[in-house]
């Protein structure tokens, strides 16, 4: 990633999209605030000034924090109190954030707290912004996070030259990423500590991040389930319009719509009309599941950027002339994230499981009648019968992973926090499932590729399909004996995750998938 005037420029202060919060956490994109979005936060960050000096009693101000709410805190230790919730709360642990999933929580602060309802002064956002222009990572474990606190603190640490970050490339102790950066360490004021580690912000960044490679591995399930059934000699009837009028949900249509785009001027197809008269499920119901999966995906987009735009801090600072206050309650509450990701989980491995099906029904030769294996010599060589096994494996994990985070429920802070919604995990699991979706995917892209080498017929396939086969071809040989499969399948996971699969279908069809 590189931080040079980037490509684009996303302005904060009006509501931006999934794909403008990615443009950012993972490609770069130079952050800015405005007009409205400063004067917001200054607003309420004069009432927490006011309030402090007044002596006010404020929850997590000029209060203990949790359990600890009874005690309260002169003001003149507002700042030491702030400093404090920082040190403590900083005991994630384990394997770190990866420099876009840390990003991602920053931008997620940037939103949340930029609403202007936090009290907080615009000084700590412009380092959060410095943060991500100059490519200043903090350094935060990942693990044992119930929704907020402590990867965040971690994060936080960095502001006031403490903790870890990752600069140039290289893993720094805070205070030397500061200097290196040219950025000015920052000591906490009132309630800013407490707004840095609350809220949904890492729940949320890293459900954005699992949600964007979700949709995209879906719409490449699409491209790659169409050839698939090509290759297996698929019968059309099953995916035509009359099958999904009768029963019109919009994103089992718009499936079946895009196989019958991506298959027109298939030879290969029209010539095994007929062959048969019914299909194994995972060739024939592909506009079914995969309509239904897609439908979870988009209804999580629409929660995910409500989120995105929202402020879920506590306490808010309510900044209405004539009704200024401080209202304790629980924006930070992760249901809505956290059960849409866990929905998200469910319906990526039904996409998988379908996808190990047709990879399955293309290698067996009493299914396909290919060579076993897709191999000219079965027996002397394996062919592609182990990759098979790695989407077996793959898809365990997954299923594994589908139970759902947010049913659980261990209550923290001294029964304080007696409900507690393990949001942080359903999001933290989805992107553990974004990736193996992509090499499950990837690994029935390969043995549908791999028929080139098998088929008897010189029928010529789709343009999508031959479109794509090409761009395989530029890394992945057509095998005529055992070879080397790990980097063929990476290869082809990468093309999956950066979008080159959908890309090319969208390319070649000259319209957007649905």
């Amino acid at each position: 990633m590189e931080f040079n005037q980037h490509k684009n420029k996303i302005v904060l202060g009006e509501k931006i999209t999934l794909e403008d919060f990615i443009e950012v956490a993972r490609f770069g994109a130079y952050v800015g605030f405005s007009k409205d979005y400063e004067k917001r936060v200054q607003r309420s960050r004069d009432l927490v000034d006011k309030w402090t000096k007044q002596g006010r009693v404020m929850y997590g101000v000029t209060t203990g924090f949790g359990s600890l709410w009874e005690k309260v805190i002169d003001k003149n230790q507002a700042s030491e109190l702030q400093h404090n919730i920082i040190t403590s709360h900083s005991t994630s642990v384990g394997e770190p954030y990866t420099i876009e999933q840390s990003r991602a929580v920053m931008l997620m602060c940037l939103m949340n707290l930029g609403q202007g309802y936090s009290g907080v002064r615009l000084e700590i956002l412009e380092k959060y912004r410095d943060f991500l222009n100059k490519g200043l990572t903090p350094w935060a474990p990942r693990e044992g996070s119930v929704g907020y606190l402590s990867p965040e603190a971690h994060i936080a640490r960095v502001l006031e030259g403490n903790g870890k970050a990752y600069y140039d490339g290289e893993l720094l102790d805070g205070k030397e990423a500061l200097r290196r950066a040219k950025i000015e360490p920052i000591r906490l004021a009132s309630k800013e500590g407490l707004a840095l580690v609350s809220g949904t912000t890492s729940v949320t960044g890293l459900g954005a991040l699992a949600l964007y490679d979700l949709i995209k591995g879906a719409l490449s399930a699409d491209v790659i389930s169409a050839i698939s059934f090509e290759a297996s000699k698929g019968q059309l009837p099953a995916i035509s319009e009359p099958v999904m009028t009768v029963r019109p949900h919009g994103t089992q249509a718009s499936t079946a719509y895009t196989l019958r785009k991506i298959l027109e001027g298939s030879e290969m197809v029209q010539e095994a009309q007929g062959d048969h008269l019914q299909d194994a499920l995972s060739l024939r119901c592909i506009p079914q599941l995969h309509g239904a999966a897609k439908k979870t995906l988009y209804d999580a987009k629409i929660t995910l950027e409500t989120e995105i735009n929202s402020c879920c801090d506590n306490p808010i600072i309510w900044p209405e002339k004539g009704a200024e206050t401080a209202i304790s309650s629980c924006n930070p509450d992760s249901s809505f994230v956290g059960i849409e990701m866990d929905s998200c989980a469910i319906a990526a491995t039904e996409l998988a499981k379908m996808s190990e099906r047709r990879n399955n029904h293309m290698i067996d030769e009493n299914l396909s009648g290919y060579p076993s294996f897709l191999i000219k010599n079965p027996g002397l060589n394996s062919g592609l019968m182990i990759p098979q096994y790695t989407q077996a494996g793959l898809l365990n994990d997954m299923r594994i992973l589908s139970y759902p985070a947010t049913v659980d429920n261990t209550p923290t802070c001294g029964n304080q926090e007696d409900y507690v919604a393990m949001g942080y995990n359903a999001s933290k699991k989805a992107i553990e499932l974004s990736e193996k979706l992509e090499y499950i995917l990837a690994i029935e892209l390969l043995s549908a590729y791999e028929t080139k080498t098998v088929s008897l017929t010189n029928a010529r396939r789709s343009g999508v399909t031959e479109a794509v086969f090409d761009l395989i071809a530029e890394k992945v040989p057509l095998m005529e004996k055992d070879d080397f499969l790990y980097p063929y399948i990476e290869y082809l996971r990468d093309l999956i995750h950066n979008g080159s699969i959908a890309g090319t279908a969208e390319r070649v069809l000259g319209e957007e998938l649905l």
